[in-house]
């Protein structure tokens, strides 16, 4: 691998309204010395980077592709990304129109439907739990092919929402009741809606990969370890470190069956996130995504290899990536989780979890007022704690200790009903 460097030519930037990583990427093409042109479905943002650019409607997406390859006329196109997962397609669709590399519509399609993804590691061989596809509509919990314990997924949703573990028929009629409740509060429709994914709960620790695939070679950033056992009934991600405590021999396990995995979904350039169980019989695919980590973890993949997240995409997507910079320290972030519904009233102890030792940061991201709402309902975090220490359990305590500090004070929501005249 090769240290970027300043490259000739545009990003494509490919970002939908209200997609808050344009800046990010709008600083890294300048730090490259790329210049950099967002295709968006803002008409009136007050974004610069998106006003200045090219506007869309990415619901007719042949119209959308023509008028961007009308626009980039002349222009020499150096990549093409996207912010989200909704631009994925399209993305892929310039790519192949400017002749460049990128995954095809069919691997995105993969990533972003779970039981696509699950049939494409059946066809490749690759391991995977038993799993079948049901109606919602026709539960029968005596019919299923999958043995309980057994986990209920969305086939669209992300970061875990509606995902929850049942261990018998009862347990798994609530579940499917409870998941259809949150697909109907979620907007979704068509055949993500009248379906669910059912699957064999898969025991064991849990990491998340983060790699890059170029031309079809898997490089890797960074693993990160998940300390706290991930069993159910929901299946909340709180920390996440770095490096993972696993030897030369598991990592390369872990590594290449990531490496089959994607070629099983057809990816071939682009960055990668994958989830990934180590169980008795070797590592199994939890997850498979064509895009970065998500959120502010970002900042411990730029830890690891000194370098911004968004350089190292940009960088990548060009064909070239930064070498791996060994440390010698741990980094690790809590997202904190939600502990109960309600309406935020106020944080306590940020000041004292600030000043625990090794802790980088504490970052809230809700405010008073906020209606919080944990898993399986919910779709976010509170915030994040960072923390860097010489060692993993250093850095891991620290984080406890920081979280510990930290109070948030609720009050119940009340709906008010109208009143009958």
């Amino acid at each position: 691998m090769t240290k970027p460097g300043p490259a000739p030519g545009f990003v494509l930037l490919v970002a939908p309204s209200g997609s808050y990583r344009v800046a990010a990427y709008t600083k890294a093409a300048e730090s490259l010395g790329m210049n950099i042109l967002v295709v968006s479905n803002s008409e009136h943002s007050l974004v610069p980077e998106i006003a200045r650019g090219v506007t869309v409607d990415f619901e007719n997406v042949e119209a959308a592709l023509a008028h961007i390859l009308d626009a980039v006329s002349g222009l020499d196109i150096a990549c093409v990304l996207a912010t989200d997962d909704s631009c994925v397609a399209l993305c892929s669709q310039l790519a192949d129109h400017l002749g460049l590399p990128q995954n095809s519509s069919v691997a995105a399609a993969n990533t972003q439907r779970k039981d696509l993804g699950r049939e494409a590691l059946r066809r490749a061989g690759c391991r995977h739990p038993d799993f079948e596809v049901i109606e919602i509509d026709r539960v029968d919990p005596d019919r299923l092919r999958v043995s309980f314990p057994l986990v209920i997924k969305p086939l669209g949703l992300a970061a875990s929402r509606g995902v929850i573990r049942a261990d018998d028929a009862d347990q798994f009629c609530a579940a499917v009741a409870r998941i259809a409740a949150i697909l109907d509060q979620a907007g979704i429709d068509g055949f993500p809606r009248k379906h669910l994914l059912i699957e064999g709960y898969i025991d064991g620790p849990e990491y998340a990969f983060e790699g890059f695939m170029i031309e079809g070679e898997l490089q890797v950033l960074t693993l990160f370890e998940k300390p706290e056992p991930l069993e159910g009934p929901f299946f909340e991600e709180t920390y996440y470190l770095t490096p993972a405590r696993v030897d030369a021999p598991v990592m390369h396990s872990l590594v290449d069956e990531v490496a089959r995995c994607a070629a099983a979904y057809g990816l071939s350039h682009g960055p990668i996130h994958a989830e990934i169980r180590l169980t008795q019989d070797g590592p199994v695919l939890v997850e498979l995504a064509a895009r970065t980590i998500g959120g502010q973890c970002g900042q411990l993949i730029e830890f690891s290899l000194q370098q911004r997240l968004e350089e190292i995409v940009i960088s990548g997507m060009c064909g070239h990536l930064p070498e791996r910079a060994d440390r010698g320290e741990a980094a690790g972030v809590l997202m904190i989780p939600i502990p109960t519904a309600g309406i935020l009233s106020r944080v306590e102890g940020l000041t004292d979890a600030m000043r625990v030792e090794h802790v980088r940061d504490v970052e809230i991201h809700v405010s008073p007022g906020y209606e919080l709402k944990p898993l399986p309902e919910g779709a976010s975090y509170l915030g994040f704690i960072f923390a860097q220490g010489p060692d993993f359990d250093t850095t891991y305590a620290a984080l406890k200790q920081a979280h510990q500090k930290l109070r948030f004070v609720t009050r119940p929501k009340w709906d008010l009903l109208p009143v009958e005249g």
